[in-house]
């Protein structure tokens, strides 16, 4: 039995990939796959604009579905993207409508611009999501009427994807692609990737793309040389 099948297995290889790189995963809110880890933060998410406090802060890991939440909850209120530094109009923003803030830990900020944001929010009854890899108390934040509208703040963790919810990843992003795989492929891929939303992408993409270039179906041989080469060792039987 072939482990996965391709949507038109009779196109040649050469006509399929341009297809590769004109692919967009569905990543609205029908097709947010929830877990137990994901609940809380989708609960805060469609409980918008009824939030227990005018900032929320989503906080996880790389690859934990941040950026998917943030970009739903940004076309379900119609935020605008801010990056609160010197010289930003993001107050000026927050007092217009919802913002919101990605990656603050790993693009920084600066404090006295953060700080008018929050008050421009509380002030004007509109909304503030950031997302970020650490908690806000573990931010480099030296004002401190900043760490005190901080310690305010709803914030919502999200933990790393457990093995149920990555094979339901892995399952959806080649089903985006019309490709429709074999659960103990689905399950020899779970037991040797990373943890990680962004990791089940990398692999879905890649094994995609090589499939594509070679002519071939994607196969157990074919998973285990794409793991290898992004580092994932094969586990002792």
């Amino acid at each position: 039995m072939n482990d996965v099948k391709n949507a038109d297995p009779k196109r040649k290889a050469g006509e399929q990939l341009p297809l590769v790189f004109s692919h967009d995963a569905a990543s609205g809110r029908d097709d947010l796959l929830i877990s137990e880890r994901l609940a809380a933060a989708v609960s805060i998410v469609d409980a918008w604009p009824a939030w227990p406090s005018p900032v929320v802060v989503l906080a996880g890991p790389v690859g934990s579905g941040k950026s998917h939440l943030a970009g739903i909850w940004r076309e379900l209120s119609r935020a605008v993207d801010i990056h609160p530094e010197l010289g930003s109009d993001a107050a000026v923003a927050a007092a217009a409508g919802p913002v919101l803030f990605e990656d603050a830990d790993r693009l920084g900020f600066d404090d006295n611009a953060l700080f008018h944001v929050i008050n421009s929010v509380r002030e004007n009854g509109t909304s503030l999501l950031i997302t970020s890899r650490l908690w806000p108390m573990s931010w480099p934040v030296l004002l401190p009427d900043l760490r005190s509208r901080l310690k305010a703040a709803t914030v919502v963790e999200i933990g790393e994807p457990d093995e149920a919810l990555l094979s339901q990843v892995i399952v959806k992003l080649f089903a985006d692609r019309q490709l429709y795989i074999d659960d103990k492929l689905v399950l020899y891929i779970v037991n040797r990737m990373e943890r990680s939303l962004n990791a089940a992408q990398t692999i879905v993409e890649r094994l995609d793309r090589l499939a594509l270039s070679r002519g071939t179906k994607i196969t157990r041989s074919l998973a285990a040389e794409v793991l290898n080469e992004l580092g994932n060792s094969e586990p002792a039987d």
